[in-house]
């Protein structure tokens, strides 16, 4: 019997990556929720598997050779399970190129920059008219991007992978960024595609009822300390 992946979580943009690659794969897992409003990131147990003091981050009991490997950045964890199980990362270059360029385009840009639009409109302490601005411009960039990226095909890289995968979660809350899916003819269908699928819902709900027990981030002062106030240690 194949041992469970440990899945080091909060239900968050970047966790619900890779909870929608393990609904998608169909294969055993355990949630370990991290409770990054808490500060459980910097518990010295886990920064053995994640250095970065970040959630998502992965043990799996069953890797190469048949050992234990911990695989931490959302990225990673996608890639390594895309390849271990031979589905939603494809072994042709050519289309392998394709994932990743999309994939990283996320990683790099549009998980960051919503990120930051996220921070600037709902939790800054001050209204920084031009830090708004700039994140939700730039967001409405990227979401532009993708909506001509997906005039000529159902998914990022033309059948639905990681990429996909790694997008939805940033595209979900797109109203706290300030974005309106009807600007965007291509990316909405896209966007509706994505949620109905079955994976994807069971994923997103995912933790849910334990987010639920703590007050918003926008209203908890002491988790944005944790969060918005870390420096090196």
């Amino acid at each position: 019997m194949t041992a469970p992946i440990e899945l080091y979580y909060w239900p968050t943009p970047n966790g619900w990556k890779i909870t929608i690659m393990l609904e998608e794969l169909g294969v055993p897992y355990v949630v370990k929720y991290v409770n990054i409003g808490r500060g459980d990131q910097f518990a010295p147990d886990f920064l053995k598997i994640s250095p970065n003091n970040r959630m998502p981050a992965i043990v799996d009991p069953e890797g190469p050779g048949g050992e234990p490997i911990s695989v931490f950045e959302s990225g990673a964890i996608l890639q390594y399970l895309g390849r271990k199980y031979g589905k939603f990362y494809p072994s042709d270059e050519r289309a392998r190129v394709e994932v990743e360029q999309w994939l990283f385009w996320q990683v790099g840009g549009l998980g960051p920059m919503a990120g930051q639009a996220h921070h600037f409109r709902q939790y800054a302490p001050e209204r920084i008219a031009y830090g708004i601005e700039r994140y939700t411009n730039e967001v409405n960039r990227l979401y532009g991007v993708m909506d001509k990226r997906l005039a000529d095909r159902r998914f990022l890289a033309g059948d639905y992978s990681i990429a996909d995968m790694a997008a939805i979660g940033w595209v979900i809350p797109h109203e706290n960024q300030g974005q309106d899916l009807n600007d965007f003819p291509n990316l909405k269908p896209w966007f509706e595609t994505m949620l109905a699928r079955p994976a994807v819902k069971t994923a997103i709900e995912v933790g849910k009822e334990e987010r639920a027990r703590q007050k918003s981030l926008a209203e908890d002062k002491e988790a944005q300390k944790i969060l918005f106030g870390q420096r090196a240690r």
